[in-house]
Parts: structure tokens; sequence; C-alpha cells
């Protein structure tokens, strides 16, 4: 009986232990998850702007259009992947793989960024074209590389669409892994409303919003613009794919913390019922034996 309520209490230290890491993991993801959801959501009312100012230069643009607009029909697909590269945030990644599993592996090459996603590709030898390490906080400038590489590639005409895998931010609770387009650009996405309640309105290049007057004209403006509407899509989504892993992080640290606790709860109990009984049978005993002595 004493080497079980032995093993009980070992258990309930070492639990108690794992209780205060997944505690301090949960307490640094929410820090990280304040600041990360301001950003992605400090993007977006900038990102609705340049949308609606995209879609009133394409409208204006003289013919001939740009390279980033042209369709091509069916070719290879270039397919950006931004995941994690850590662990212990749920089932964050496998969702967000089990996206990127649909690619069809002869028609489609890959960008990583986030380590996971490359072990997942390397592993299941999916064609990886470029890895970029890209750290927390990563600067607009930083993220450009990836959107400068992706852009070069389609120009070059080695592929004839490029597409973005990431996991969009909805809400603290709810994060949902999204196929997006990239390249061509052939629709403005503008995210109207607020974290939790928003929805997208897509915007054809050909639909104008607002009447605009430019200066040399709308085809130089086109052309200034453009690249930097793809690089500002490709930070937006790395600042979405941000927020929702440290949300999902938090959440999953706060349920390891709470069922921790509830197995302490459980052991303590056990030891409890343990050491009831011992002493109740050593009462027994004594009764039982004063009883025989008379």
């Amino acid at each position: 009986m004493a080497a079980n309520t032995r093993d009980i209490r070992r258990r309930i230290k070492s639990v108690k232990n794992t209780s205060q890491i997944t505690k301090a993991m949960q307490m640094v993801a929410a820090a990280k998850m304040r600041k990360a959801q301001t950003a992605a959501l400090a993007g977006r009312p900038y990102a609705e702007l340049l949308n609606r100012v995209l879609a009133s230069v394409a409208e204006a643009r003289e013919e001939g259009g740009h390279e980033l607009l042209e369709e091509r029909g069916k070719g290879r697909h270039l397919v950006i992947v931004i995941s994690t590269d850590k662990g212990l945030c749920g089932a964050l990644n496998t969702n967000l793989l089990r996206e990127v599993a649909k690619f069809d592996p002869k028609e489609t090459a890959f960008v990583v960024v986030g380590r996971k996603a490359l072990q997942w590709l390397v592993r299941n030898q999916r064609e990886v074209l470029a890895d970029f390490e890209l750290k927390e906080g990563a600067s607009f400038l930083q993220v450009k590389a990836v959107s400068k590489f992706a852009m070069k590639k389609f120009t070059d005409k080695e592929f004839s669409r490029v597409s973005v895998v990431f996991t969009d931010f909805v809400n603290t609770l709810t994060q949902v892994p999204k196929e997006r387009p990239l390249l061509p650009v052939g629709s403005f996405s503008v995210q109207v409303g607020v974290a939790g309640a928003a929805e997208t309105a897509v915007l054809p290049v050909d639909q104008p919003v607002t009447d605009y007057q430019f200066e040399p004209g709308a085809g130089a403006v086109l052309d200034a613009i453009l690249p930097h509407y793809v690089h500002f899509q490709v930070f937006q989504m790395l600042l979405d794919a941000r927020a929702s892993e440290h949300s999902a992080r938090m959440v999953a640290m706060k349920n390891a913390t709470d069922n921790a606790k509830q197995i302490i709860k459980d052991l303590t109990l056990e030891y409890n019922k343990i050491r009831q009984a011992s002493i109740t049978t050593e009462l027994l005993e004594i009764t039982t034996a004063q009883m025989a002595l008379g």
C-alpha cells in the first residue's frame, strides 16, 4: 500500500511540474498573440484601400495590361506554404498540411516559410524550390524576398499561376487553412468588417470603385503599385498566419494546463482513498487483535 501512495505522490509532483511549464508557455503565447493580432488587424484597412485603388487603376489602364495580370491557362503551379517553425499549437499545422496534400505533386512546386511545412514536404518527396527562414516579427522588407522570388518565377513563365496556402486568422478560437490565388492578379479581395465577423468582397480588375485621374498615366501607376500589392498580400497573409499560430498555441497550452489540473485532482482523490483504506485496515487489525486477547 505504501508503494502505491509513493508512486501516486511522484505522479502528482510530475504533473504539477508539467502544469507549471504549460502555464508559462500559455502566458508567453498570450503576450505574443496580442501583438500578432494587433499587427494582423492593423493592416486590413490599408489592404482594403489599396485594393479599391488598384481596381480603379486596372480599369483605367491602357491596352496591353501588365504581365502580372496575364492569364496563361493550364500549366505548372507554384505554391507558397506558410507554416510554423515550432509545434505545440494544436491541429494548426495538421489542418494546413491537409490542404497542401491536395495538390498534384507532378504539376506543383513549393516555396516554404516555416520548418514544419518543409519537413512534411521533404518527407513526402515534394519539389521544394526555396525555403525562407523568417523569424518572429519579420519586417515587410524581409517578407518581400518571398514574393519577389514567386514573381520572378511567374514573369519568367516557369509557372502559369502562383497561390499561397496559409492559416487565416478569424478570431482567437478560430483559424482556417486557406488557399488564396496570388498570381496572376485576377481580382482584388477587400476585407470588410472586424475580426470574427469579416466578409470578403471580391472586386474584379475591370470593376472600378472610384474615378481617379492618374499622372503620368494609369499604366505607369499600375506598373509601380501592382508589385507592391503582391508584396503586401504575402506580408498580410504572413501576419494572419502568425496571429493564428500564437492564438492556437495559447489555446492548446491552456487546455494542457486545465487537463493537468484535472489529473492532479483525480490523483489526489485516489491517493486519499488509498490512504484512508490503509488507515481503516490498520484500525480493524488492532480492534480484531484486542478482541482476540479478550
